[in-house]
């Protein structure tokens, strides 16, 4: 038995002891998401955003990877078990054979809160990582690494620290690159980690803290690491996140840049540093950021939405998803189409032949100006600067749909999946998954007879 003190020592949290001995997953019996609800508005909105959030927050990922080896997109969700406790389940969906397994039931997180959602990544070897989160320092967050390559059946805790909002890169060199958040007095500071084998880990860095602290999202294209992130200010906090900035590096996290090449000297403190990309604070505007991708040319494009206020209804409308896309000398930032609600997520894919896609619940759902929709596909033919709306994806559902996720890498049989929920009162939540063109809505089983099944086509 090998034993490792973790490197990644959580604020308020000791280092734990952690024994590597490898345990078998207990399987789950279907898909089944849980619903979760924040800031009840008492009022026809229910809450400031609620539903199905088995694939929240856009703050963590990725949930899915594609392994090509195994022919096999690799996934992690939070499900639920009875008492509405939050489960962390890993799975797969096979694309020789269109089947899924029964999801296997990694760890308890022993609350309701989904922000304490799993991560996965995929190493060069085949073993998958997760990286289960906490929200804050009131519970642990844990890293397990599967004892075999590309497979579900069996894990080892590698962890027990203390991390929010994770989101784990495996680079061009092997190596694991790891973003996350640190809370500290209820601040949100953004922190980054590097390890050659996932177990040794460089100390945590802090890249940024102004104010109130961030949210960040992230990407790589094996090469250059970067960051997206807003800022909350001292006053509103969270509830007045705005502008964005955009930092990479490209020796894992040695050095930090601007877009153009200018180093920075982090952490960054002030409002007004090299890393900004909009000032939407003097427009008074808040910013929602959605999603980030390099280009073909590594050039980052940011997807977000701004809206004037985060209270749901339509007194904050228009609440408009926007592309800012770096063309190598200054941002370009477009209006791609509207959302009733600031918590719609989607995905946004830059495919080689030239054409992008945007999945989202962009069309308003049975309980609207609540957290997602009817989830919608777009294209645009000419790298952002124009868009068509091709098509809705899931007709006339019961409840809304929405954190549609990007696969990273990804396959287009398995190109975005997401849950559903009713926004305005706790319900059932299923999973479901489409194709590159959106040719179907496929629903993952929430119970299974057998060890494998098909997915319904649900539209």
């Amino acid at each position: 038995m090998r034993f490792v003190i973790s490197t990644l020592l959580g604020i308020g949290l000791t280092p734990a002891l952690v024994a590597s001995e490898s345990f078998t997953l207990a399987e789950d019996t279907g898909y089944r998401g849980i619903w979760y609800a924040v800031g009840p508005t008492k009022d026809e909105y229910g809450y400031k955003y609620s539903g199905g959030m088995a694939t929240y927050p856009h703050q963590q990922l990725p949930m899915a990877c594609y392994a090509a080896t195994v022919e096999k997109t690799f996934f992690v969700y939070g499900g639920t078990a009875p008492g509405k406790r939050l489960l962390h389940l890993v799975s797969y969906f096979d694309h020789q054979t269109k089947t899924v397994p029964r999801p296997r039931i990694l760890l308890d997180k022993e609350t309701g809160d989904a922000h304490d959602n799993p991560v996965l990544a995929i190493d060069r070897a085949g073993h998958l990582w997760v990286f289960s989160n906490a929200h804050g320092t009131s519970r642990p967050a844990f890293i397990h690494r599967s004892t075999k390559p590309y497979e579900i059946d069996s894990f080892e805790l590698v962890a027990e620290t203390n991390f929010s909002y994770g989101q784990p890169w495996v680079l061009d060199d092997g190596s694991l690159f790891f973003m996350h958040t640190r809370y500290k007095n209820n601040e949100r500071r953004m922190f980054w980690m590097a390890s050659r084998d996932g177990r040794d880990w460089t100390e945590p860095a802090i890249l940024a803290h102004v104010a109130r602290g961030h949210y960040q999202i992230s990407a790589t294209n094996g090469r250059r690491t970067g960051t997206a992130f807003d800022y909350h200010p001292t006053q509103g906090g969270l509830d007045a996140r705005t502008n964005i900035y955009y930092l990479e590096s490209r020796d894992q996290g040695r050095t930090w840049q601007t877009v153009d090449g200018r180093k920075v000297e982090t952490p960054l403190t002030a409002v007004a540093n090299p890393a900004l990309v909009r000032d939407y604070q003097s427009q008074q505007l808040l910013v929602y950021l959605k999603d980030l991708q390099f280009d073909e040319a590594g050039r980052p494009v940011i997807l977000y939405l701004t809206s004037r206020g985060h209270e749901p209804g339509p007194a904050n409308d228009p609440r408009i998803w926007r592309i800012a896309q770096w063309d190598g000398s200054q941002w370009d930032d477009r209006a791609v189409t509207t959302s009733d609600h600031n918590y719609d997520m989607g995905s946004l894919y830059l495919e080689a032949d030239g054409v992008w896609r945007l999945i989202a619940p962009t069309d308003r759902g049975p309980q609207p100006y609540c957290t997602g929709g009817r989830m919608v596909l777009w294209t645009s033919a000419d790298r952002g600067a124009n868009w068509t709306k091709v098509k809705p994806l899931t007709g006339d559902p019961p409840r809304n749909h929405s954190y549609a996720r990007r696969p990273q890498p990804v396959h287009p049989d398995f190109y975005a999946f997401w849950a559903d929920g009713n926004a305005l009162e706790p319900s059932e939540s299923s999973l479901y998954f489409t194709d590159r063109e959106g040719t179907h809505v496929w629903r993952l089983p929430a119970e299974m007879a057998t060890e494998a099944a098909t997915p319904e086509v649900a539209w």
